[in-house]
């Protein structure tokens, strides 16, 4: 998924994302609530109140006016909201898919251009931007760069997602950055591919039949239990919620991974890969 934001509404600076969570906490403790309390009187999960006061989730608009009204602060919540510093770091487009990415449950993901971006190393992501057309200013890099590597944190998390990858053969190919990111790289999947609830599949070149001809997709199980597909094309990307698109790109998927090498035979490509390094 690529972070393009020339022109876009950036994601909320992540200081004023903690502050903002911070006044919720504040606010909620003066008014004798608990998470759980305030959660169920918003209609909203205690997970998402206890993001958003760890600075781990934006407080939106909506629920900040909900919760001024809950918690009697006289518009003060949505008045931060309105106010917050905004950081060029991802498209407006794009994050509602982010802040669904983060609290995933589950992933089944296919790449064919470039490696998915909870894969890469910040160098490998450093390249793929230098190759953005109009060309990118050094400081957008980083900060794309940036903005990618905290997306990898989901991999990390105490309960992480299961997230299934399809990749192309042929973005194992491509040696963007050279020689010694492309190295680099190549180790890092192979440490992923053995990630618990990771598993890796490599789509080989030369198939006389290919279900991911129609080019890079998402599906995602939500928080709770609900399945939506994420696509993308340049400066723009989409959310499908249709039960029937979505079943279509389920069904597709399955049929990749049906059609990749086998999680261990990916590894073992990997191996041999890195031999040849």
């Amino acid at each position: 998924m690529s972070n393009r934001s020339r022109g876009a509404r950036g994601r909320k600076n992540a200081s004023a994302v903690k502050l903002v969570g911070s006044l919720v906490g504040t606010f909620r403790r003066a008014a004798g609530l608990t998470q759980t309390a305030l959660a169920d009187a918003a209609t909203v999960d205690e997970e998402t109140i206890a993001s958003i006061e760890q600075g781990r989730r934006n407080l939106k608009p909506d629920l900040a006016a909900l919760l001024d009204e809950l918690l009697d602060t006289k518009g003060t919540l949505s008045v931060a909201v309105a106010n917050m510093p905004e950081v060029d770091l991802f498209p407006r487009w794009a994050e509602d898919y982010i802040d669904l990415e983060r609290e995933a449950l589950a992933l089944s993901w296919y790449d064919n251009q470039v490696l998915p971006g909870l894969l890469q190393t910040p160098a490998y992501a450093r390249a793929v931007f230098l190759n953005d057309v109009p060309a990118l200013s050094e400081e957008e890099i980083e900060q794309r760069v940036t903005a990618r590597m905290e997306r990898q944190e989901i991999l990390q998390r105490r309960e992480p997602p299961t997230i299934s990858f399809v990749i192309s053969e042929v973005t194992l190919m491509d040696r963007l950055g050279g020689e010694q990111v492309h190295g680099e790289q190549l180790g890092r999947l192979r440490e992923w591919a053995d990630l618990p609830g990771v598993t890796l599949q490599i789509m080989p070149v030369g198939r006389a039949f290919h279900a991911g001809l129609v080019g890079p997709f998402t599906v995602i199980e939500t928080a709770d239990h609900q399945r939506v597909a994420y696509v993308e094309a340049p400066r723009r990307g989409w959310l499908i919620a249709d039960p029937d698109d979505v079943s279509y790109l389920e069904r597709r998927y399955a049929m990749l991974r049906s059609q990749a090498l086998n999680p261990q035979e990916s590894k073992s490509l990997l191996d041999r890969l890195l031999g040849d390094t």
